[in-house]
This record gives C-alpha cells, sequence and structure tokens, in this order.
C-alpha cells in the first residue's frame, strides 16, 4: 500500500496542565510557523476567554506546521475528562498521539483515561516527558510509571515499544536524554516523523470524509472540520451526506479551507490523509460522512461516552428576574441549549413536564459549568437545580457511576482526608509515601459523593492539597446516605439592602456570604448557619436611632470578610431545596420556595413521607 510521507496527524494529549498547549506553542514556533516579527500570545491555542482566563483547554483546537517537508497536523486536545467528548472524537483524525507527562507528578487519572482512548484506536503513542526541568523531576520513575499504566490499560507488543523524548515545552527545549536540554524542538519532531505512521495514499478511490469537529462562521455558515479517510474532494464538487437517521442529502462543496499555524487558508483541494474543513451544507453534524455521489458508504458513527451528570435549568422566576439580564424567556433559553448540542456532542438536552424547565445532562460539573458560564457572559439569565449523577439499569440492577480519585496531600492532612473520603463511602485503593512529607492516595468514590467536595477539600488541606478525579465505571448503587452537605443556611427575611449592623448581629450564627448593601429578597440564602438546621434570618435590620451617647459611638463597625463563591462552588453548595439563580451579573442561591410558611409546611410534608 502506498503512503503519503509528506503528512502525519497527531494528536496531543495528557492530563490537564502538563503543558500541551505549551508545548504546541513552542513546535509553532520552531518551525518557523510564525514570521520573526509577529505578535503571538501565550499559549496561543487556547483561543476562549474562559480558556485563557483559566489556563485550560475546553475545545480541541488543530493546527498544522510544515517541518523538513513534510506537513504534520497537530490537534491539541482537553485534559479534563468532564471534555472528554472532544478527546474521542479527535482519534478518529489522527494516526498517532503524543502523550505529555509532567516529569515530576508522573501518571494522573486524567492520563489514565487519555491514554485509554488512544490504545482502543490502535494508535502509535510517543511519550514526551515535560517540565524535566523541575527540581524535583524523577525522569527514570516516571517513565517506569507510564510503562506500568500502557501494560495495564492492554497495550499490544508495538504500543510498548515507545519512544521518549525529554523536555521543558516553557523553557522551548528538548532532547532524547533526560540529563542533557538543548533549545530545539528538532527532537520532538524527529520522533513525531520517525515513528509516528503516515496515512495511507488512497486518492483515487471513491471519497470518504468524517465530520469529526464544528465550527460557524457568519459569512459561510457551519463549518465541518475533519480528515478525508479515502479519496479526494475539491471545491465546486458534487458530494452526499450520510446523515445520522440514515437518510441522505447532495450538496456541493462551497469553500474548502486548509490549516497552517493558527490560520485557515482557502485550498482547492485535498486528498486523503489532509485534515481540512469544509462549507455548503447548512445542517452539518458530528459523525457524519461526506462521501461520492454514485459510491455512498457511511464510515462508522463515532462512540461518545454517555453523560454522567445532570441538571435542571429552568427560567428565571425569583423576584429580581429581568433587572440584570437580557436573554430571560424559556424561547430564548432552549435555542440556547439546541445551539450548544451542535457542536458539543457529550451533551444531552431533554424536555420536562414545564414548558420551562429541561434536563442537562454532561460528563461533570465542569463541562456544565462551562456551558452555564457562557451563557451568563451572553446575557442570559437562569436558574440552576443540584446537580444529580445519572443513574443506569445494567443487567436488571441500577447502577451509579464510580469516580478514580488520586489526591496528593501533606502528610499532617492525611488522617481528615481519609476520614471523609470514608465518610463518602470512597474505597481505598493505593497509598504511596514519597518520603518528602508528601503522601498520594488513591480511592474509588461513588460520584454523588464528590459533588461538593472539592471546597471541603481544599479547607481541609489548606489549600495545599491536590484532587484529581475522573470516570472508572458504573457499579451497583451502594446503600445509605452518600456525602451531602452536613450544615444548614441562613435565610432571608424579607426584601431589603443587607446592612453592615445586621450582618454583625448573625456572625455568631455561621458565615455569610453577601455585602453591606447587597439586594436581598425573602428565601434568599444568605449565610451558611454553624449547625444543621436551616433558619430565617433578618439580615437587612437597621440599628435603631437614639439620643443617648456611647463611650464607644465613634468606633468605626467592622466585619469579618465575607465568603464569595464562583459559579462551580455555589452549584455544587446546592442541596436537594435550593436553586442557583445565575445573571451576567450575580450568582444568587435561593430556596425553592421563597415564603417561609410554605417552606415549613413542605418541610414537614417531606419528613413525613
Amino acid at each position: 500500500m502506498q503512503l503519503r510521507e509528506d503528512i502525519r496527524n497527531i494528536a496531543i494529549i495528557a492530563h490537564v496542565d502538563h503543558g500541551k498547549t505549551t508545548l504546541v506553542d513552542q513546535m509553532l514556533k520552531y518551525s518557523g510557523t510564525f514570521r520573526e516579527n509577529e505578535q503571538v500570545d501565550e499559549r496561543a491555542m487556547d483561543t476562549g476567554d474562559i480558556e485563557k482566563e483559566r489556563g485550560i483547554t475546553i475545545l480541541a483546537k488543530n493546527t498544522a506546521i510544515n517541518y523538513k517537508d513534510t506537513t504534520i497536523n497537530i490537534l491539541d486536545t482537553p485534559g479534563h475528562a468532564d471534555f472528554g467528548g472532544e478527546v474521542e472524537r479527535i482519534m478518529k483524525m489522527v494516526d498517532g498521539v503524543a502523550l505529555v507527562v509532567d516529569a515530576y507528578e508522573g501518571t494522573m487519572p486524567q492520563t489514565r483515561f487519555v491514554l485509554m482512548k488512544a490504545l482502543e484506536q490502535k494508535l502509535t503513542p510517543i511519550v514526551v516527558l515535560n517540565k524535566i526541568d523541575r527540581p524535583n523531576a524523577r525522569p527514570t520513575e516516571v517513565v517506569d510509571e507510564v510503562l506500568d499504566l500502557f501494560i495495564e490499560l492492554g497495550a499490544d507488543d508495538e504500543q510498548l515499544e515507545f519512544p521518549v523524548v525529554y523536555a521543558s515545552a516553557i523553557n522551548g527545549t528538548s532532547s532524547l536524554e533526560a540529563d542533557k536540554q538543548e533549545e530545539t524542538m528538532d527532537p520532538v519532531f524527529t520522533t513525531i516523523l520517525d515513528h509516528i505512521p503516515a496515512p495511507p495514499d488512497t486518492k483515487d478511490d471513491p471519497l470518504q470524509f468524517q465530520v469529526t469537529l464544528l465550527d460557524y462562521n457568519d459569512y459561510v455558515g457551519r463549518i465541518g472540520v475533519g480528515r478525508v479517510v479515502r479519496g479526494s474532494i475539491s471545491v465546486g464538487q458534487q458530494v452526499t451526506v450520510m446523515k445520522k437517521d440514515g437518510s441522505e442529502k447532495s450538496f456541493r462543496i462551497s469553500k474548502l479551507f486548509g490549516f497552517i499555524g493558527l490560520k485557515r487558508i482557502e485550498i482547492g483541494e485535498a486528498k486523503a490523509g489532509d485534515i481540512v474543513a469544509i462549507s455548503g451544507l447548512a445542517d452539518l453534524n458530528v459523525g457524519e460522512t461526506i462521501c461520492d455521489p454514485d459510491q455512498p458508504e457511511a464510515l462508522p458513527m463515532v462512540r461518545i461516552d454517555e453523560p454522567t451528570l445532570q441538571m435542571t435549568f429552568l427560567v428565571n422566576n425569583s423576584p429580581f428576574a429581568g433587572k440584570e439580564g437580557k436573554y430571560i424567556t424559556s424561547r430564548r433559553i432552549e435555542e440556547r441549549l439546541l445551539k450548544q448540542l451542535e457542536t458539543d456532542v457529550s451533551l444531552r438536552v431533554d424536555p420536562t413536564d414545564s414548558p420551562d424547565a429541561w434536563t442537562v445532562s454532561g460528563r461533570g460539573e465542569l463541562h456544565l459549568s462551562i456551558l452555564i458560564e457562557n451563557m451568563r457572559r451572553e446575557g442570559f439569565e437562569l436558574q440552576l437545580s443540584k446537580p444529580q449523577v445519572i443513574v443506569k439499569e445494567i443487567d436488571g440492577q441500577k447502577c451509579e457511576p464510580m469516580e478514580r480519585v488520586q489526591i496528593d496531600v501533606p502528610e499532617e492532612y492525611q488522617g481528615s482526608v481519609m476520614e471523609s473520603l470514608g465518610y463518602r463511602k470512597g474505597e481505598m485503593l493505593d497509598m504511596i509515601n514519597h518520603g518528602n512529607g508528601q503522601v498520594r492516595l488513591e480511592f474509588k468514590v461513588p460520584s454523588r459523593g464528590l459533588l461538593g467536595y472539592t471546597t471541603e477539600f481544599m479547607t481541609q488541606t489548606h489549600g495545599y492539597g491536590i484532587i484529581n478525579h475522573t470516570f472508572d465505571a458504573y457499579e451497583p448503587i451502594l446503600k445509605g446516605q452518600v456525602g451531602g452537605r452536613r450544615e444548614g443556611v441562613l435565610v432571608g427575611m424579607e426584601h431589603g439592602k443587607a446592612t453592615t449592623y445586621g450582618i454583625m448581629q448573625l456572625e455568631d450564627r455561621g458565615t455569610i456570604f453577601v455585602e453591606p448593601g447587597t439586594e436581598i429578597y425573602a428565601g434568599m440564602i444568605v449565610g451558611e448557619h454553624n449547625r444543621e438546621n436551616d433558619i430565617t434570618v433578618n439580615i437587612t435590620k437597621e440599628k435603631h436611632l437614639t439620643n443617648v451617647r456611647s463611650a464607644t459611638k465613634d468606633q468605626t463597625a467592622t466585619i469579618r470578610k465575607t465568603k464569595e463563591m464562583s459559579l462551580e462552588e455555589a452549584i455544587q453548595y446546592l442541596d436537594d431545596d435550593e436553586y442557583c439563580e445565575v445573571t451576567p451579573e450575580s450568582i444568587r442561591l435561593r430556596k425553592k420556595v421563597l415564603n417561609k410558611n410554605e417552606r415549613e409546611k413542605a418541610a414537614k410534608k417531606s419528613k413525613l413521607s
């Protein structure tokens, strides 16, 4: 079989924060893709606002580099398991993967996840040991860890013969030996050319092109990005798209785009092995096959793991509804959720009995919270219920998702972490003491036990702990209480503004969530109670003025720092009878039933039932 030696297709995969995007930056820079005077941002592949702010990759993206007359198509993938749908799709477009591993941290839960997906597709791996310049780097042990992981995941003999490149992406250095680094990316490029197989040259066969990523442009409409699996494709060509439902539709290729660096360039033709973008059909979807009208033959649909977590999205009906947002109606919210489905294959949106509520299912809290954050930035106002894990029936038995949790923590906090995960039905799998005061713990924990745990974990470890978790498997439901919030909340009694005096009166009752001057409504959660029950409080109370003088009258009133919550923290904090109200300007927690008397009646009813 003839091969296209002038091209290589590779995906960069790794655990979050192990340096994938920084490595791609250096590869772009050293290949001469940019002009010498061209201004390029750090982590150039992270183009979204949230990606730049958080320093994480959310959407998979592709770029192309020319090196020694060879085009290397590189796909940068997310490291979070919540965005695993992006990783799974990408594997269909490439012939090999570069597994990036931190030379100190070693293999982590998401390293396992992304590598498993690559090995399932029988892709050829190379390993890049990044951050080799770290003072505590342990390259020899980490290579052994990586080899153990390959064996554990059932890699074949060829995959086990992986080459290793040692690099420091942030410094732009790499080499084939751990103890010496040179300011070049040549060892990375050479290893890719020598070990990643070239795609087969089938340009004379009938066309097959599978859509793997979707993009949108105001001028040309929907754009499908994918790989020409077989044959060739050109502008103006008449083609047939094999739809998800089995139907066929004909259309003409209006534009064809190739990639070089960070730019998308118009091209006239592409052949088997090329990764290109096409436009011309308005309702193109992920997984669909574009083929020759005379020989319509669909490729297998891209299989994506099912969602594990769901939330209810509701139209905002709080007393402050419509004050801060631009889009508040059910029609607008439904349109936006359905638009998200076009590009996010891991998401599910299902209608409910109410026309003002939808069940939205995703791969985890981060997956859903990124969608919510994008919606609020676009001007949407909505309410959210507590996240729930999705229970499946397998062989007549109800099963729940389990997660593999890896924790790195100083020795002194080890006991409290083990106790809290025990309360959440966690089962310890492994414990390694590195001998430098740090302990690595590995647990298997039900997903519902981890809801809201991150905040508690950071408090327990005073911010020194690192927690990583990834979906493991569905297992029979564990009986009894698993996790959940132990503390009650302080609920506002009436409409008004929070006062310094009102906050001072409540400080000994718990932690306050609102600043003085914040607008409050009856039923809004204003703080966390020290005890397990909820109490209704008057935070808008004002000090009565008298003409009696006091020796301390001129002292300035001081209050403790209030607790501010991010969107993720607010979602994790929710209980069954609460909503999170999200607007472009505010994140508020509230009770589902705002009226105090009605709330107490509902609580009594639920206890009796």
